[in-house]
């Protein structure tokens, strides 16, 4: 892997997207059948997070937000649905999963979900940012009395100094504030007998947690507004029962490496008081 690819891939390869204002909350049932979610843009089809070739399943997000809300929709064609992890906080990554990033000042969060709607989450501090005295030294962030990692450590072979920021705090136990998601699917779960159409994921982040990723911001967003986010799926193939390793990966746009964890690399939404 080149580390270049770690300082982000060059700004005319990554996602923009326009998000637009909803007129009305919008109630977290997975259904993106809603006049809502039917009259929203939806994305470009996802692409291989190496090569950034069309994905050979398709999948699309589109966004939404409000006053108290930044919403999120995800549409994938799926010929065998399939789950096994219903504990939240277990390795979603074992099963067919959607991921969705934000990325801060000195920090990140990463959310996923798999077809059970069972929730993986993690906040991630850089580790030359969480000081005494800083933004981040607080009770949520005790490294002594939380349920903490390292990425880019030991366990990391892949990006050990790769990334000019280095090592990060991984705040496994972290719950984003108020969110809310729910999946619907079209099938039958585990059932390898049939074809299944796919599933569908919808997840409201309120915008109290996105403010706590920045001290010189405010949210919700005005006109104009941009954040750096990524949207990512990755399907665990199996072949003869076996899962294939690593799974594959498609995004919104291309990383060039097998990695999610390139902030640099996020793509941009541009939001709008326009209505969809």
């Amino acid at each position: 892997m080149s580390n270049d690819l770690y300082r982000g891939i060059s700004e005319d390869r990554l996602a923009h997207y326009t998000c637009c204002r909803t007129s009305g909350p919008i109630t977290i049932d997975g259904d993106l059948e809603k006049p809502v979610w039917k009259n929203a843009q939806k994305s470009r089809r996802f692409v291989d997070l190496v090569s950034g070739e069309p994905g050979f399943l398709d999948t699309r997000i589109a966004t939404l937000w409000d006053d108290k809300n930044l919403y999120v929709a995800f549409w994938l064609d799926e010929p065998f649905l399939r789950a096994s992890q219903t504990e939240r906080d277990s390795f979603i990554w074992f099963d067919n999963d959607i991921e969705v990033f934000f990325d801060g000042e000195d920090c990140y969060y990463e959310f996923e979900v798999n077809t059970y709607n069972t929730i993986y989450e993690v906040f991630f501090i850089y580790q030359d940012a969480l000081k005494k005295g800083g933004r981040f030294d607080t009770p949520e962030f005790d490294l002594y009395n939380r349920n903490v990692d390292i990425l880019c450590g030991f366990q990391d072979a892949s990006r050990i100094g790769k990334h000019p920021r280095g090592k990060r705090w991984a705040f496994m136990d972290y719950d984003f504030p108020g969110l809310k998601s729910a999946v619907k699917t079209y099938g039958t779960m585990n059932d390898s007998s049939d074809i299944d159409k796919g599933w569908t994921v919808e997840i409201a982040f309120p915008w109290e947690g996105i403010q706590k990723m920045y001290a010189t911001r405010s949210f919700p967003p005005k006109e104009g507004d941009t954040l750096r986010a990524a949207f990512f799926r990755f399907e665990a193939l199996q072949y003869h029962g076996k899962t294939v390793d690593p799974s594959v990966a498609w995004s919104l746009n291309e990383h060039g490496v097998y990695d999610s964890h390139i902030p640099e690399s996020f793509s941009y939404l541009h939001f709008t008081e326009k209505t969809s």
